[in-house]
């Protein structure tokens, strides 16, 4: 029997759920979607039965979710320059983004390099509110709208930003935002309905779906980005091709799993503060990144001192551990964290994520705690040595 190891990286890609996985394989064998005869109207079915599904999680109308290949592409779709309003073109001339963002996010989608704003965040890595009223009143609208775009919680350290008050900013300057909720959603209540975000980014694969699938919710159909492909029609001419529709019926069945599981939050929460807790006991000196803020519950990034992040991972990984040294949004990627750079913190060391989910058990942290205490213990040892 293979030996038990702690999956403690939920921010990089949620385990598959069971009911999710149902969903797919038992979408596999269906007709294509856009078919007019009898399969293809029950295919169609399962489309759109997910789009009610994932439109509820985050309090949506149902026509107003798109599904695309997955966050990059609905984040590359919505940072744009080019929209439309109804048949009438419209032009966003700067594209606003916290420095700590997701690269699919920070490198600015289809905007020119010229045409992106970086606003600085907090130590604790808010973004900086003042910094971008001031960024977005200088903003000259003869050229164009400004598009902001932001993540509702960070992937590495998990700090949530007061999208409340960033709305109230933006739309004052008659402004167009954009929220990341990749990692936000089935872990904080997301509300389409009230003065919140004009346009929702999604991910599947990080709510326990399958991979490579996402989808854009829109507040309103008002206005929409020039589609970044272009094809039959599909998703009312927002997005073409074939739907994914295997990876579509799985999203909406993990959809309806994070909306139940919002009510258990809490137990996630004691199981990454036990987490925390054996950090500060065996590691004083370690640093939580961004503790004096609100986080998700599921997540902690924190720096072990002399000691380099990639290598500790790799102790972790020998012990039975599955966690991150930072983000996993570049394979192989191995360098310094640009959030900690963003918050103003030294990137020698780097640090690690661990991030978890209502799967996540007791021997987990127990298996993170032996895992920690033997490189406490090697750490220890090279000082003596020293």
């Amino acid at each position: 029997m293979a030996e038990h190891r702690a999956y403690l990286d939920y921010n990089a890609s949620a385990p598959l759920l069971p009911a999710a996985r149902a969903a797919v394989v038992a979408a596999l064998d269906a007709a294509n979607p856009s078919s007019v005869h009898a399969e293809g109207r029950a295919a169609r079915r399962l489309i759109e039965d997910a789009r009610r599904d994932v439109a509820a999680l985050v309090n949506a109308k149902p026509d107003h979710v798109f599904f695309t290949s997955g966050a990059t592409e609905a984040a590359v779709t919505l940072l744009s320059p080019d929209w439309r309003m109804g048949r009438a073109a419209l032009r966003m001339a700067r594209l606003y983004v916290s420095a700590a963002d997701h690269p699919c996010v920070l490198n600015g989608g289809r905007f020119a390099p010229d045409k992106v704003v970086r606003v600085g965040v907090t130590p604790d890595g808010i973004i900086d509110l003042e910094a971008l009223g001031l960024a977005l009143a200088s903003h000259d609208k003869t050229e164009g709208l400004p598009l902001v775009a932001i993540h509702a919680a960070n992937n590495e350290t998990g700090v949530i930003q007061p999208i409340a008050e960033i709305a109230t900013i933006v739309k004052a300057a008659g402004g167009v935002l954009v929220v990341d909720a990749v990692q936000a959603a089935g872990r904080i209540p997301l509300d389409m309905s009230a003065p919140y975000a004009d346009y929702l980014i999604l991910s599947s694969h990080k709510l326990g779906g399958p991979k490579g699938v996402g989808a854009i919710v829109a507040a309103s159909d008002l206005m929409m980005p020039a589609p970044l492909v272009t094809g039959g029609g599909q998703e009312k001419g927002h997005r073409g091709g074939t739907e994914n529709l295997a990876a579509i019926a799985g999203f909406g069945a993990a959809a309806r799993e994070a909306l139940a599981g919002l009510a258990d939050i809490g137990a996630v929460r004691q199981r990454r503060d036990a987490i925390e807790a054996i950090v500060t006991e065996l590691v004083p000196d370690a640093e939580i990144f961004g503790k004096r803020v609100e986080r998700l519950a599921n997540t902690t990034f924190f720096a072990i001192p002399a000691t380099k992040a990639e290598t500790a991972q790799i102790a972790f990984d020998l012990a039975g551990v599955a966690l991150s040294a930072g983000s996993a949004c570049s394979s192989g990627k191995v360098g310094p964290s640009h959030v900690l750079k963003a918050m103003g913190h030294g990137e020698e060391g780097g640090a690690l994520r661990v991030s978890i989910g209502a799967a996540t058990i007791a021997e987990d942290v127990e298996r993170f705690r032996k895992a920690l205490a033997g490189i406490v213990a090697r750490r220890a040892a090279r000082e003596r040595a020293a």
